[in-house]
């Protein structure tokens, strides 16, 4: 139902002021008439709270009132709708979850960890209270790409959706790209110039990735969230040859969140993949995120834009917010959680495709005729084969990119060559974008 004559305010509680709840109060100081008349009322912000009162962030406190105990809120009268912007899967942000949905209080989020791991359950809770859960702020940043998946493509059967989820891992990828330089170097400018965190692991190891992947699954297909059935490769181990031997080939080097659905299973992976240049997700550049949705009916679907910072990720909130006060809500994960289906995880080994492996070998004779002996012996067949000359450490960098064919060909073949005095380090596999 959509309520077109609300004029009484939307009183929000906005819990977090870190970067995005800075962001938010911003927004609504900024564009507080437009956003009215959109939602039909004025939507102000009457409580607040953060873990530290004292710290400057930027913005004018003083007309809020200041919580200490955040869960007072879900029990005030006062309070329409609570906004939370701590993060963590689990903790704080978990419990203050419940306590809104319990006590019949709409909630809105940016907290992907959280709604990957228990999103059934606060879906459930909503459900039952029949109010909303909004959380578009937990995916790709300022995209609207959950209301895009929820709403705008609901008739459609969704075959694919996969993207550009990280935005950290992204500009890391494109500055070795254009600039030519190693992954350790860009990372730690990366760090100064407060694209990656002190501790980048949730970025770089594809975490932040696989929470957002899990969430548009279940919009996709309409399953069950399953971060668990994911499988995780961050970026690491990319080094600048990769990227150089991606751009000989015709392609470039992306961290792509790719699920699919099918009589097989519920296909998840996050990793770092070679992507044709012709694609347009070879052409998202710095930290830009992008998701592509492939449906029956629709076609392609493309959303690219801002996928973190406060802008983006403050203007999703309150588009959230704006739905809460027009009373425009549907169930969380875009049917009822009885409704969702639970499928098993695929064989990643028995889909077929192509790929690229890096070997970093010794210098030495008979080296090839192993590789090639294994990759034979494995089922792989070859399409092309790169050597360069020897580094300094006396090593040698091989790329192979095979023709399409299952990838349990590929892990069998790094199984051969497990333990081989020939090589120096883990090989490198990288899938290919068709």
């Amino acid at each position: 139902m959509t309520n077109l004559h609300r004029h009484a305010p939307l009183r929000v509680a906005l819990v977090g002021l870190g970067t995005v709840g800075g962001g938010v109060i911003r927004l609504l100081e900024t564009n507080g008439d437009l956003i009215a008349r959109r939602a039909g009322c004025p939507i102000q912000i009457v409580a607040i709270s953060a873990r530290d009162r004292n710290k400057d962030r930027g913005v004018d406190l003083s007309p809020y009132e200041w919580v200490d105990d955040m869960t007072t809120l879900p029990g005030r009268d006062d309070i329409d709708v609570v906004v939370e912007l701590i993060g963590g899967a689990d903790g704080p942000a978990l419990t203050l979850a419940r306590q809104c949905l319990s006590a019949g209080k709409p909630f809105v989020t940016a907290n992907k960890a959280m709604l990957a791991h228990h999103g059934l359950d606060l879906a459930a809770l909503a459900e039952k209270a029949g109010i909303a859960l909004k959380y578009e702020a937990a995916v790709a940043g300022g995209i609207p790409v959950i209301k895009g998946m929820r709403e705008g493509a609901a008739a459609n059967e969704i075959s694919r959706v996969y993207g550009i989820l990280n935005g950290t891992c992204n500009y890391i990828l494109t500055t070795m790209e254009k600039e030519g330089r190693g992954f350790d170097e860009v990372l730690k400018e990366a760090q100064e110039l407060g694209y990656a965190e002190a501790d980048p692991s949730f970025d770089i190891d594809g975490v932040d990735a696989a929470h957002k992947l899990t969430i548009l699954a279940s919009l996709a297909f309409g399953t069950e969230l399953d971060f668990d059935g994911v499988a995780v490769t961050g970026i690491r181990d990319v080094i600048a040859a990769d990227i150089a031997e991606a751009a000989a080939l015709g392609y470039r080097i992306r961290l792509v969140g790719m699920a699919e659905n099918g009589p097989g299973g519920l296909f998840q992976r996050v990793h770092p993949m070679l992507v044709p240049l012709d694609h347009p997700l070879a052409h998202v550049d710095g930290s830009l995120n992008a998701v592509v949705a492939e449906g029956n009916f629709v076609g392609r679907l493309f959303f690219q834009g801002r996928g973190a910072g406060d802008g983006p990720t403050a203007s999703a909130v309150v588009a959230d917010l704006i739905d809460v006060a027009r009373d425009e809500y549907g169930d969380a994960f875009a049917m009822p959680v009885s409704a969702l289906s639970q499928q098993p995880p695929a064989d990643a080994g028995a889909r077929v495709g192509r790929a690229y492996l890096r070997f970093k070998v010794q210098d030495r004779p008979g080296v090839l005729a192993e590789i090639a002996a294994a990759t034979r012996d494995a089922g792989v067949s070859i399409e092309s084969m790169i050597q360069r000359g020897a580094s300094v450490d006396g090593g040698v960098l091989m790329a192979i990119v095979t023709h399409a064919g299952e990838e349990r060909c590929v892990l069998n073949t790094l199984e051969r060559l497990a333990g081989s005095e020939s090589l120096l380090q883990t090989p490198m596999v990288m899938h290919i974008l068709d």
